[in-house]
């Protein structure tokens, strides 16, 4: 993977890309009459504006999360090309086409009868619309009914409403039982979760942000932004890191940036804190950790896991 920088990733959060039980998502090989349509599926389908006569065979995914959606649904059979960051499953039909900087002409080239965006980079959903390929725009998510929602949504335009029910459902019932599960405190825990080792970082008021504070862990890169006018993506100083003392710290940039507990500890002036003296600096999957999808469960179990090693 090329090295991202923490403002690109924090971008990829935010607008493109937000990133481990096997239950947590279908894949391809996983997933029960994959590119089948289910029982419950009904055409003419509509999601918002769009309308789908017939079921899509020919759907080109231009977003990471869209992609691990379509497959966990059974509707990986009907993928034949996803974005050049697009890499999980790993049977994903790989292209050159990207999602940061799409191009009508080359998208249009793949004949497709559904194109799935986050973002709508230089107008690509007029352009695509004008063409009379059928778009769904899949921003960000905020929340995670954000991302049920999403899921849905392409289960009902790809003939799989049955198994996008299935996997929300299933996500939902993991949630909720990594969450009971949590051991009462009478003091939260602290984190910083890490997008690059130029320290920018996502408050609670982002969608990573959002799933720590289910497992109860308090932000200290709050106050940081207490307005949102940095979009919930702060550059923090070493000093304030310091000075926060985190029980824990969480990386997020450990593929793109080459982070670790090692590199961490060997940062100047972070020898006494507390993560660091704990041993409680976490390695985070960057993919799994900046998208919205099925594996966010993956990600939350990871925390529950880490946090769960603190005596209440």
């Amino acid at each position: 993977m090329l090295r991202r920088t923490p403002r690109i990733f924090a971008a990829t959060l935010a607008v493109a890309a937000l990133a481990l039980g096997a239950c947590a998502e279908k894949s391809s090989d996983d997933t029960p009459a994959a590119g089948a349509s289910s029982a419950g599926a009904a055409f003419p389908a509509t999601v918002g504006s769009v309308t789908l006569e017939k079921r899509p065979e020919k759907i080109v995914s231009l977003s990471p999360t869209a992609t691990e959606m379509l497959f966990a649904i059974g509707a990986g059979k009907q993928v034949t090309a996803v974005d050049d960051q697009s890499n999980f499953p790993a049977d994903a039909p790989k292209s050159d086409l990207s999602g940061y900087q799409p191009n009508a002409e080359a998208i249009a080239g793949k004949s497709p009868d559904l194109v799935v965006l986050a973002n709508d980079t230089n107008k690509i959903v007029e352009q695509l619309t004008a063409l009379k390929i059928p778009v769904l725009l899949n921003p960000a998510a905020t929340t995670l009914e954000d991302t049920y929602r999403q899921i849905t949504d392409l289960g009902t335009l790809t003939g799989h409403p049955t198994e996008a029910a299935d996997v929300t459902k299933r996500m939902k019932d993991d949630i909720a039982k990594l969450v009971a599960d949590l051991p009462k405190r009478a003091e939260k825990l602290t984190y910083f979760h890490e997008l690059g080792p130029e320290l920018y970082t996502a408050t609670s008021k982002t969608f990573i942000g959002s799933l720590y504070s289910m497992v109860g862990l308090e932000n200290i890169a709050d106050a940081s932004d207490p307005d949102g006018k940095q979009g919930g993506y702060p550059q923090l100083s070493q000093e304030v890191i310091v000075k926060a003392d985190p029980d824990f710290v969480f990386l997020a940039d450990t593929k793109c940036c080459q982070q670790s507990a090692e590199t961490v500890k060997a940062r100047g002036g972070w020898a006494g804190v507390t993560a660091v003296k704990n041993n409680q600096i976490v390695a985070l999957d960057d993919d799994v950790a900046s998208r919205w999808g099925p594996r966010v469960v993956d990600l939350l179990r990871v925390i529950v896991d880490a946090t769960a090693k603190v005596p209440a």
